[in-house]
């Protein structure tokens, strides 16, 4: 085998080599941003709940807070109606002791739910943090992912171009050449040939022509015809 060709099979065993290893990656890729974007859909579907949680604890603070100025509220008018006489005081007190403790019990439940509710926001935060991160890895995925797909497109067509280049037999394809050369150079010279012999026809027919225009054979001719009319009686 020659050396073009072995430089041929080189290059082609190069690309096969990286349209195999970009094909699994490839897959793993597009595999993989399938899982995050799974992964994305679960987030944001916790991120709701927990968020719908929170809208209930903010709610509920603003609801035991609102009861424990309404249960005070109470209270006081208990006690401004026994001061008028509008109720015994016995039982106003007992019934304002009794919306007192409704209102202790509706604080307490009040600022439970305000701690509550900011564990809560602090785990939206984080949560909230999480998709951003995790959203950013998809794009950044996606973009490798294209990468990916253009360099094993580039290295598909170098394996065709190196496949059908290594069909070419370098060695036979020169010599075929240097035939052709030396066919074009022989008929070169037999073309040079032929007119050199033509020359050389042309050269002695001008001779004879010369030969036979000159003026000694003329006058000889002459002389000759003379001496026949003087033999005659």
């Amino acid at each position: 085998m020659s050396l073009f060709r072995r430089l041929f099979k080189i290059g082609q065993a190069e690309a096969h080599n990286v349209v195999d290893k970009l094909e699994d990656p490839i897959k793993m890729s597009e595999q993989a941003i399938r899982d995050l974007k799974g992964n994305l859909s679960q987030a944001m579907q916790a991120f709701a709940e927990v968020k719908a949680q929170a809208i209930k604890m903010e709610r509920d603070k603003n609801l035991y807070g609102e009861r424990s100025i309404e249960w005070e509220r109470k209270a006081v008018l208990l006690l401004q109606r026994a001061e008028n006489g509008q109720m015994a005081p016995e039982e106003a007190e007992k019934l304002a002791k009794e919306a007192l403790l409704q209102k202790e019990d509706s604080v307490k439940k009040a600022n439970e739910s305000a701690v509550n509710l900011e564990k809560q926001n602090e785990m939206i935060g984080k949560l909230q943090m999480q998709i951003e991160k995790l959203k950013r890895t998809i794009q950044q995925q996606e973009n490798e992912l294209i990468t990916l797909k253009a360099r094993a497109k580039t290295a598909e067509s170098m394996k065709k171009v190196n496949k059908q280049l290594s069909g070419i037999d370098a060695d036979s394809t020169i010599a075929m050449l240097e035939r052709m050369k030396q066919k074009v150079e022989a008929d070169e010279t037999l073309a040079q040939a032929y007119a050199e012999m033509e020359g050389l026809n042309e050269g002695l027919n001008t001779k004879i022509d010369k030969a036979l225009e000159s003026t000694d054979l003329q006058g000889d001719l002459l002389l000759e015809d003379l001496k026949n009319k003087l033999k005659k009686p």
